[in-house]
């Protein structure tokens, strides 16, 4: 399933479609990812040591800054789902 390229910085996870304009999710980099996240989250793993263990199991490089963005923003996520409307 291809996702409309919303900047010009391709997220961990996605690479270039043959459909200009769009990614492609690599799902061995995705699931890696959401194990991580819960790593983290967990307090297991620290954001550095994640970062190297991430591009150690799947060659791409990630900075524990853009990591801790996407943990952040998955911890506000799930804030967001658990309240009550």
């Amino acid at each position: 399933m291809l996702t409309k390229r919303k900047t010009s910085t391709i997220p961990f996870g996605y690479k270039e479609a043959n459909e200009k304009g769009f990614l492609e999710p690599i799902p061995e980099q995705l699931q890696e990812l959401e194990q991580t996240k819960k790593h983290i989250i967990n307090g297991s793993l620290s954001l550095r040591g994640a970062a190297e263990q991430l591009e150690h199991k799947t060659g791409r490089r990630i900075s524990y800054v853009g990591l801790k963005k996407i943990v952040d923003k998955s911890r506000v996520k799930g804030l967001l789902d658990k309240r009550e409307v």
